[in-house]
Protein backbone atom coordinates (compact mmCIF):
# COMPACT_ATOMS: atom_id res chain seq x y z
CA UNK A 1 0.00 0.00 0.00
CA UNK A 2 1.39 3.18 -1.13
CA UNK A 3 1.10 5.89 2.04
CA UNK A 4 1.73 9.35 1.73
CA UNK A 5 2.08 12.33 4.31
CA UNK A 6 0.13 15.13 2.44
CA UNK A 7 1.38 17.69 5.46
CA UNK A 8 4.73 16.51 5.49
CA UNK A 9 6.25 20.04 4.18
CA UNK A 10 3.98 22.08 6.90
CA UNK A 11 5.80 25.37 8.28
CA UNK A 12 2.21 25.57 10.73
CA UNK A 13 1.48 23.17 13.56
CA UNK A 14 -0.26 19.98 11.98
CA UNK A 15 -0.77 16.19 12.59
CA UNK A 16 0.24 14.22 10.01
CA UNK A 17 -2.12 13.68 7.42
CA UNK A 18 -2.18 10.35 5.70
CA UNK A 19 -3.15 9.44 1.92
CA UNK A 20 -3.41 5.59 0.82
CA UNK A 21 -4.17 5.78 -2.84
CA UNK A 22 -4.00 1.97 -4.13
CA UNK A 23 -7.51 0.58 -4.24
CA UNK A 24 -9.90 3.06 -2.09
CA UNK A 25 -8.06 6.60 -2.09
CA UNK A 26 -8.47 7.26 1.79
CA UNK A 27 -7.28 10.47 3.87
CA UNK A 28 -6.56 9.39 7.27
CA UNK A 29 -7.15 12.42 9.02
CA UNK A 30 -7.36 15.76 7.15
CA UNK A 31 -4.56 18.03 9.21
CA UNK A 32 -4.16 21.49 9.81
CA UNK A 33 -2.26 22.68 7.17
CA UNK A 34 -3.82 25.02 4.92
CA UNK A 35 -3.70 23.35 1.05
CA UNK A 36 -3.85 19.85 2.16
CA UNK A 37 -6.97 19.50 -0.49
CA UNK A 38 -4.45 20.71 -2.92
CA UNK A 39 -1.75 18.35 -1.99
CA UNK A 40 -4.15 15.30 -1.90
CA UNK A 41 -4.99 16.05 -5.61
CA UNK A 42 -1.56 15.69 -6.70
CA UNK A 43 -1.81 12.20 -6.67
CA UNK A 44 -5.29 11.31 -6.76
CA UNK A 45 -8.29 13.13 -8.14
CA UNK A 46 -10.83 10.66 -6.66
CA UNK A 47 -10.72 11.00 -3.09
CA UNK A 48 -13.31 8.56 -1.55
CA UNK A 49 -13.18 8.78 2.23
CA UNK A 50 -11.60 10.37 5.02
CA UNK A 51 -10.83 8.39 8.51
CA UNK A 52 -10.53 10.59 11.63
CA UNK A 53 -8.40 8.79 14.38
CA UNK A 54 -10.04 11.51 16.74
CA UNK A 55 -11.25 15.28 16.20
CA UNK A 56 -8.40 17.51 17.95
CA UNK A 57 -8.21 20.70 15.59
CA UNK A 58 -4.52 19.69 14.10
CA UNK A 59 -6.60 16.65 12.94
CA UNK A 60 -9.43 18.19 11.45
CA UNK A 61 -9.05 22.05 10.93
CA UNK A 62 -9.00 21.61 7.17
CA UNK A 63 -11.60 18.56 6.99
CA UNK A 64 -14.40 21.25 5.77
CA UNK A 65 -11.84 22.22 2.79
CA UNK A 66 -11.06 18.55 1.68
CA UNK A 67 -14.74 18.08 1.54
CA UNK A 68 -15.47 20.90 -0.41
CA UNK A 69 -12.85 20.15 -2.75
CA UNK A 70 -13.79 16.42 -3.06
CA UNK A 71 -17.55 16.59 -3.38
CA UNK A 72 -20.32 15.88 -1.38
CA UNK A 73 -20.50 12.22 -1.74
CA UNK A 74 -17.07 12.15 0.15
CA UNK A 75 -17.68 9.66 3.16
CA UNK A 76 -16.49 10.88 6.44
CA UNK A 77 -15.67 8.13 9.30
CA UNK A 78 -15.70 9.37 12.65
CA UNK A 79 -15.94 8.04 16.20
CA UNK A 80 -18.18 10.87 17.95
CA UNK A 81 -20.61 13.30 16.09
CA UNK A 82 -19.54 15.73 13.57
CA UNK A 83 -21.37 17.62 11.31
CA UNK A 84 -19.44 16.55 8.36
CA UNK A 85 -19.59 12.52 9.51
CA UNK A 86 -21.50 10.09 7.10
CA UNK A 87 -20.23 7.34 8.87
CA UNK A 88 -20.16 6.51 12.80
CA UNK A 89 -17.18 4.17 13.72
CA UNK A 90 -17.54 1.89 16.82
CA UNK A 91 -14.95 -0.45 18.43
CA UNK A 92 -14.89 -3.48 16.39
CA UNK A 93 -15.78 -2.21 13.16
CA UNK A 94 -14.23 -3.01 9.92
CA UNK A 95 -13.16 -0.01 7.52
CA UNK A 96 -11.19 -0.11 4.43
CA UNK A 97 -8.14 2.14 3.69
CA UNK A 98 -6.38 1.90 0.25
CA UNK A 99 -6.12 -1.80 -0.32
CA UNK A 100 -6.38 -3.36 2.94
CA UNK A 101 -9.05 -4.08 5.81
CA UNK A 102 -8.64 -2.40 8.86
CA UNK A 103 -10.17 -2.91 12.50
CA UNK A 104 -11.11 -0.15 15.01
CA UNK A 105 -9.71 -0.12 18.37
CA UNK A 106 -11.41 2.46 20.43
CA UNK A 107 -8.24 4.26 22.57
CA UNK A 108 -8.86 7.03 24.32
CA UNK A 109 -7.22 8.67 27.21
CA UNK A 110 -5.36 11.42 25.09
CA UNK A 111 -8.96 12.31 23.31
CA UNK A 112 -12.09 10.77 24.62
CA UNK A 113 -13.13 10.25 20.82
CA UNK A 114 -9.81 8.37 19.59
CA UNK A 115 -9.76 5.57 17.84
CA UNK A 116 -7.19 3.30 16.12
CA UNK A 117 -6.31 1.21 12.77
CA UNK A 118 -5.41 -2.07 12.56
CA UNK A 119 -4.82 -3.98 9.69
CA UNK A 120 -2.55 -7.27 9.18
CA UNK A 121 0.66 -4.89 8.08
CA UNK A 122 -0.40 -1.62 9.42
CA UNK A 123 -1.18 0.60 12.34
CA UNK A 124 -2.73 4.19 11.92
CA UNK A 125 -1.94 5.24 15.54
CA UNK A 126 -3.55 8.82 15.67
CA UNK A 127 -1.74 9.88 18.97
CA UNK A 128 -2.13 7.28 21.38
CA UNK A 129 1.03 6.05 20.14
CA UNK A 130 4.12 7.52 18.35
CA UNK A 131 7.41 6.23 17.08
CA UNK A 132 9.55 10.06 18.12
CA UNK A 133 7.86 13.34 19.10
CA UNK A 134 10.59 15.11 21.03
CA UNK A 135 9.82 13.67 24.47
CA UNK A 136 10.77 10.30 23.69
CA UNK A 137 12.09 8.13 21.21
CA UNK A 138 11.24 4.07 19.86
CA UNK A 139 8.03 4.71 22.13
CA UNK A 140 5.84 7.44 23.24
CA UNK A 141 2.37 8.29 23.34
CA UNK A 142 0.28 11.45 23.30
CA UNK A 143 0.12 14.19 26.36
CA UNK A 144 -2.44 13.26 28.93
CA UNK A 145 -2.49 16.21 30.99
CA UNK A 146 -4.70 18.65 29.76
CA UNK A 147 -8.98 18.48 30.55
CA UNK A 148 -10.60 15.44 29.25
CA UNK A 149 -7.52 13.58 29.28
CA UNK A 150 -6.51 10.56 31.31
CA UNK A 151 -3.19 8.80 31.61
CA UNK A 152 -4.69 5.85 33.10
CA UNK A 153 -7.50 5.34 30.44
CA UNK A 154 -4.46 5.62 27.96
CA UNK A 155 -2.53 2.83 29.28
CA UNK A 156 -5.80 0.52 29.14
CA UNK A 157 -5.82 1.61 25.62
CA UNK A 158 -2.44 0.50 25.05
CA UNK A 159 -3.00 -2.16 26.40
CA UNK A 160 -6.09 -2.95 24.35
CA UNK A 161 -4.28 -2.35 21.49
CA UNK A 162 -1.49 -4.91 21.75
CA UNK A 163 -3.81 -7.00 22.25
CA UNK A 164 -5.85 -6.68 19.17
CA UNK A 165 -2.32 -6.09 16.85
CA UNK A 166 -1.91 -9.21 14.79
CA UNK A 167 1.58 -10.43 16.40
CA UNK A 168 2.60 -12.67 13.32
CA UNK A 169 2.87 -16.72 13.03
CA UNK A 170 5.58 -19.16 13.96
CA UNK A 171 6.03 -20.20 10.75
CA UNK A 172 7.30 -16.98 9.59
CA UNK A 173 3.91 -16.84 6.79
CA UNK A 174 3.08 -13.62 8.60
CA UNK A 175 5.39 -10.97 10.63
CA UNK A 176 2.66 -8.93 12.03
CA UNK A 177 1.90 -5.41 12.13
CA UNK A 178 5.75 -3.98 10.18
CA UNK A 179 4.57 0.02 9.35
CA UNK A 180 3.21 2.87 12.13
CA UNK A 181 1.85 6.07 10.88
CA UNK A 182 1.27 8.43 13.65
CA UNK A 183 -0.39 11.43 14.42
CA UNK A 184 3.08 13.16 14.73
CA UNK A 185 6.58 12.16 14.36
CA UNK A 186 8.28 9.81 11.89
CA UNK A 187 6.61 6.50 10.08
CA UNK A 188 8.01 3.99 11.61
CA UNK A 189 8.79 0.41 9.92
CA UNK A 190 9.77 -2.68 11.90
CA UNK A 191 8.44 -4.52 14.51
CA UNK A 192 5.51 -2.18 15.45
CA UNK A 193 4.47 -4.04 18.44
CA UNK A 194 7.89 -3.37 20.46
CA UNK A 195 6.91 0.41 20.19
CA UNK A 196 3.83 -0.22 21.52
CA UNK A 197 5.38 -2.11 24.20
CA UNK A 198 7.47 0.54 25.06
CA UNK A 199 5.25 3.48 25.13
CA UNK A 200 3.71 1.32 27.58
CA UNK A 201 6.15 0.95 29.63
CA UNK A 202 6.82 4.57 29.92
CA UNK A 203 3.26 5.71 30.19
CA UNK A 204 2.86 3.38 33.39
CA UNK A 205 5.86 5.40 34.53
CA UNK A 206 3.40 7.45 35.69
CA UNK A 207 5.97 10.63 35.42
CA UNK A 208 5.11 13.79 33.55
CA UNK A 209 5.76 13.93 29.93
CA UNK A 210 7.05 17.13 29.34
CA UNK A 211 9.00 19.15 32.07
CA UNK A 212 6.53 21.35 32.15
CA UNK A 213 3.73 19.47 32.94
Amino acid sequence: MVVINVTDDAETFTCNAYLATDGRPTLVDAGAMEGVADVVREHTDALEAVVLTHQHGDHVAELEAVHDAFGPDLEVYAYADHPLRTEAIEDGDTVVIGDEEFDVVFTPGHADDHVSLVSETTLYSGDVVVHDDGAFDDGSFGRTDMAGQSRETLIESLERLLERMPSGDERGESAGVEHMYAGHGSVFHGDVRTVVRTALERAKKREPKYPDE
